[in-house]
């Protein structure tokens, strides 16, 4: 960063800052995971310099012909490693290409049907009020059982009696397999376009440890960070299903991204999305997606028999969530601990949780980035011990009742979160979280 240095050296600074972090900790955040040096030169190119609204060959500016030829590789590289006729490469993220498809295939108040929250889906998949897609459409929100598995039979039933125009098929906490035979079948007998979000499971699926909703789905819309280990963007892709349902589908996508939701695509992005595709059909890669799922299911067995409750018993995946009600804990508090030891996750809803988001009676956390750094099942067993020991040591709130009010839960969450600060066992595990990821660098 000779340059950067010279013009802008606290950034600079931040930034050497934040390597150093993202090398001394494990970072198991789900979604996130570390790109290869090939896919950060990509993006950090001069192609962030050029404007190329419009698709390849038919651009509102000039000078597009190596962007073009680019922006093609990219699709091309796609169309390959899922098998499908139609993609787009030009969503910023995951959630402006959920929005896309809605706004291609929606008007305002129709209907989307999508896992709730607390069960594991996302915001953009119809979460009511607060988000553009629970705000502007009909929304209805299936949900887990108390075991936290989807009951087929009960979402087959909700969703002909609601009838809606589109149901999703994704999540974002659901650590099982997901049915897309199923949800086509269910969708499909009442006219809906099936909409599978795959952003958190495509490395997988590539890699053949996950089912493929591609024969089965009208739209796949994945992105291309987390199990991807590309940039953040993301990708629409419309299947041979779609096709049959409605010839001009990939058209009406095409113009929902742009002019309908975006300007100029960030061709840089886009390049570094034609490297990540080009690693993820390497051999190497499906051995890597086959160890986070073995990392996985070690981990989350790990965990089990250190006394800890996994929604749903365990994981198909590459995640878990550990349910922290019978600990009495908040998540908020239990994620900062656990950062404060060096491990790296985030606080997230669990079924039927009774406290807000932001506080949470869960944990989520997974092995994409872990793996990409080398680790394996011996280096899961020594990680449940960490994250059980932090959680164990954590201080409950006596019952339900004093995290019920705002105000009370605010109090109980800062008197916890001063508690962890300086606690030195929680610093030791940091140390030895450290000397651990010396042992397995990131590239």
């Amino acid at each position: 960063m000779k340059n950067l240095k010279t013009e802008d050296r606290e950034i600079a600074d931040l930034i050497v800052g934040e390597e150093i972090r993202q090398r001394e900790v494990l970072e198991m955040v789900p979604s996130e995971n570390y790109t290869s040096p090939a896919v950060r030169e990509a993006v950090g190119s001069i192609l962030m310099d050029k404007y190329a609204e419009g698709l390849p060959g038919k651009r509102y500016y000039q000078g597009n012909r190596i962007i073009d030829e680019i922006e093609n590789l990219a699709v091309a590289r796609f169309k390959k490693l899922f098998g499908v006729p139609y993609i787009n490469v030009q969503p910023y993220s995951g959630s402006p290409a959920n929005s896309a498809v809605y706004f291609a295939l929606l008007n305002p108040g129709e209907k989307i049907m999508g896992l709730a929250l607390a069960s594991g889906g996302h915001l953009t998949h119809g979460h009511p009020r607060v988000t553009f897609s629970g705000k502007y459409f009909s929304s209805v929100q299936y949900a887990v059982e108390d075991n936290g598995w989807i009951d087929y039979g009960k979402l087959e039933k909700l969703v002909a009696a609601e009838k809606p125009q589109i149901i999703v098929c994704g999540t974002t906490a659901y650590p099982r397999f997901l049915d897309f035979a199923k949800f086509s079948k269910i969708g499909h007998a009442v006219g809906a376009y099936v909409l599978a979000d795959i952003s958190h499971l495509a490395g997988l699926i590539i890699a053949g440890v996950h089912p493929s909703p591609v024969p089965f789905a009208d739209i796949v819309m994945t992105t291309t960070h987390k199990t991807l280990r590309g940039p953040r963007g993301a990708v629409i892709m419309v299947t041979e299903t779609g096709l049959r349902k409605d010839p001009e589908l990939g058209e009406k996508i095409d113009k929902a991204v742009f002019p309908g939701l975006q300007g100029g695509p960030h061709e840089n992005i886009i390049a570094g999305i034609a490297v990540c595709a080009k690693e993820a059909s390497n051999p190497e890669f499906k051995k890597y997606g086959e160890q986070v799922v073995q990392n996985a299911k070690a981990l989350a067995e790990n965990l089990l028999s250190s006394g800890l409750e996994l929604v749903s018993g365990g994981t198909d995946n590459h995640l878990m969530v550990i349910d922290l009600r019978k600990k009495k804990l908040l998540g908020n508090v239990a994620a900062a601990a656990l950062e404060e030891a060096g491990i790296v996750t985030n606080k997230n809803a669990v079924p039927g949780d009774p406290l807000p988001p932001f506080y949470a009676s869960g944990i989520r956390l997974g092995t994409p980035a872990i793996t990409s750094r080398g680790m394996k099942e011996g280096e899961m067993k020594i990680i449940s011990r960490w994250v059980g020991e932090v959680i164990n040591f954590l201080v409950p709130y006596p019952d339900l009742a004093v995290v019920q009010t705002k105000e009370s839960r605010s109090a109980y969450s800062q008197k916890a979160l001063d508690g962890i600060k300086f606690n030195r066992r929680l610093k030791e595990i940091s140390g030895e979280v450290k000397n651990l990821c010396q042992k397995f660098p990131v590239n």
